[in-house]
């Protein structure tokens, strides 16, 4: 049974890409197709501000190219450097929160212990937080402009400082229309597609509906988590399953139960 993912390829350690593979093990054959491409912003001012640990009381990183803008302003200026020597030391004498075991793993390899990863999104880590957290300093939360409003409320109303910095933005990936419509020319109307942001419903909706025409109804629509569930949902689109965490396992066993009769 054939499934879409729109996101990106991501090879792991083994070569392969880990939703492909979970999916894989249930039998089902799993195509990536990304909708996103992403523009940085304001890297000198997110520099100078990673320069300064002793002015914060920690980061928060809730996507992985929050952490791409990171590596981007260690590559300037021989930066990388002073990281090793001292700034990453500092950092991680405070606390490092983040959402989801890929960004972890991001910011592990930056060399900076992380906490909060299981937490699965960015209200449970907001709690997680507010669970935690007692500095008077304010937290660096580097984000996409287009970042969800619960987190920077739920600690505002907990009285906990947080400064964000808006270090990149999402635009439509100049692929999509021909990339589904080739997938939908070769392989026809998937069984399964699923979404990992609002953003890339907003960027591919339109083709899917073009392209599925009066089959839509026949078509499971997943969610990584519940705020990509709300955007599906505000769009008429019926959610057939919404991951439990936004790691391959959670999503692959939740397609599979969508798939079968009854649903999930």
């Amino acid at each position: 049974m054939k499934v879409l993912l729109l996101k990106d390829p991501k090879e792991d350690d083994r070569g392969q890409d880990p939703y492909i593979r979970e999916l894989g093990l249930y039998g089902l054959e799993a195509t990536l197709i990304p909708v996103l491409s992403f523009e940085f912003l304001s890297l000198p001012s997110f520099l100078e501000k990673l320069s300064q640990p002793d002015s914060y009381g920690g980061l928060i990183f809730t996507s992985p190219r929050a952490v791409e803008a990171v590596e981007l302003c260690l590559e300037k200026d021989n930066k990388a450097e002073v990281w090793k020597k001292s700034l990453k030391e500092k950092w991680n004498a405070k606390s490092v929160y983040v959402v989801g075991n890929a960004t972890a793993s991001l910011v592990n390899k930056m060399g900076l212990h992380t906490e909060g990863e299981n937490c699965g999104n960015a209200e449970k880590l907001a709690e997680y937080i507010c669970s935690r957290e007692s500095s008077a300093l304010p937290l660096l939360f580097p984000c996409g402009t287009l970042k969800g409003e619960i987190l920077p409320k739920m600690l505002k109303d907990k009285g906990i400082p947080m400064e964000s910095i808006l270090v990149y933005q999402k635009i439509p990936h100049p692929g999509i229309q021909v990339n589904l419509h080739s997938y939908y020319s070769q392989q026809g109307i998937p069984a399964s597609i699923t979404f990992f942001s609002p953003s890339g419903l907003m960027y591919s909706l339109k083709y899917i509906q073009e392209l599925s025409g009066d089959n839509m109804e026949q078509i499971k629509f997943v969610a990584i988590g519940p705020t990509t569930a709300r955007a599906l949902a505000a769009q008429g689109l019926p959610v057939s399953c919404t991951a439990e965490s936004p790691t391959p396992q959670a999503l692959a066993a939740g397609i599979r139960t969508a798939l079968q009769p009854g649903g999930c």
